[in-house]
């Protein structure tokens, strides 16, 4: 099995050292192919690439911004490997993520894989409470990094790996910008390509850094996720309502506290002391346990408020979906 590895990179040249970096301490060392597509950064990381090229096998490709799933595609459609691994720039790996990679597929074969993510113990401590919001049980996070016999884990694009019979198949990612990754699980699931978790190939996943960019990114999400239920019939759930449920219960509770009513309040107060003890047990850093308290409550904003906004769009004013979210499709 020769893997190829697709990194698209927009304006994180520093990012990518670091990813770069840990492929190359992979233990044991294969030196696979790696492809970094640039797609059309005005910060670019030609520097750090060669400085990479003496110690890594790379082809560095620069193109017209599209998109991080278009330049996925761009990346694959010029590999030589037969199985491609996807990677965010934002990404370190494990020394052993190849080995665990390779091992599982001989022992397992799946046209496409999706691996967990965590926090590295040298990240920040808000990239640590958002890795805690992104990843626990408790904001359903927890849920993605779970596969069952009635239930396909969803791959996500900043950890997958798809075969090149598979990308044959399905023409790899959609031209949108926002939930490519989960019209692609669609796709694959349509042409009877067999997908699978590998739990143990998790990768530590810096994620949005400020509190700004990431409520703007939950809130894409969830704008994006009512089109892709309409795009995809039957695949819409009730927990997707769930983030927008709290947002509308949260302004029910603070009408109701302003007329004297605090039992609703009551419940946000509990659900928030139970985020705060369950993230310092997991953490056992407490500004990180605030800081998920936080980031637990941008993530719901965020994607909630987005959820309904796409929701009130397509449902109640009609729209087409690409004039309900057009930087889904810009």
């Amino acid at each position: 099995m020769r893997f190829s590895i697709i990194i698209p990179v927009y304006n994180r040249p520093e990012e990518l050292e670091e990813l770069l970096n840990s492929i190359v301490v992979q233990e044991p060392f294969k030196n696979p192919e790696i492809i970094v597509v640039e797609d059309g950064s005005s910060r670019t990381s030609s520097s750090i690439v060669k400085v990479y090229e003496k110690k890594l096998n790379i082809k560095y490709c620069f193109k017209k911004n599209s998109g991080p799933g278009d330049s996925r595609n761009y990346g694959m459609e010029r590999a030589s490997g037969d199985y491609f691994i996807l990677l965010d720039s934002d990404c370190i790996l494990p020394k052993d993520y190849l080995f665990i990679v390779e091992n599982a597929l001989e022992k397992e074969y799946a046209d496409a894989y999706g691996g967990p993510d965590a926090a590295h113990d040298s990240f920040s401590n808000w990239q640590k409470a958002i890795n805690y919001s992104m990843t626990s049980l408790l904001t359903t996070g927890g849920l993605r990094n779970k596969e069952t016999p009635s239930k396909k884990f969803q791959l996500r694009s900043f950890n997958m790996g798809l075969s090149k019979k598979a990308f044959g198949f399905t023409g790899g990612f959609s031209k949108q910008r926002i939930g490519e990754d989960i019209d692609l699980n669609f796709k694959l699931l349509k042409k009877n390509c067999s997908t699978r978790l590998i739990p143990e190939a998790l990768v530590y996943h810096k994620r949005r850094t400020s509190w700004r960019t990431f409520f703007k990114q939950t809130n894409n999400f969830g704008a994006a996720r009512p089109i892709l239920n309409k795009m995809h019939p039957g695949s819409s759930k009730f927990s997707y309502w769930l983030p927008s449920l709290f947002v509308i219960g949260f302004a029910v509770a603070c009408f109701l506290l302003y007329f004297g009513f605090p039992s609703g309040m009551a419940v946000f107060v509990l659900y928030s002391l139970l985020v705060l003890f369950d993230s310092f047990a997991k953490t056992r850093k407490a500004l990180v346990a605030i800081s998920s308290v936080f980031a637990v409550y941008i993530q719901f904003f965020g994607y909630g408020l987005g959820y309904l906004r796409s929701v009130f769009r397509l449902y109640i004013k009609g729209m087409d979906i690409k004039a309900a979210f057009p930087g889904m499709f810009s």
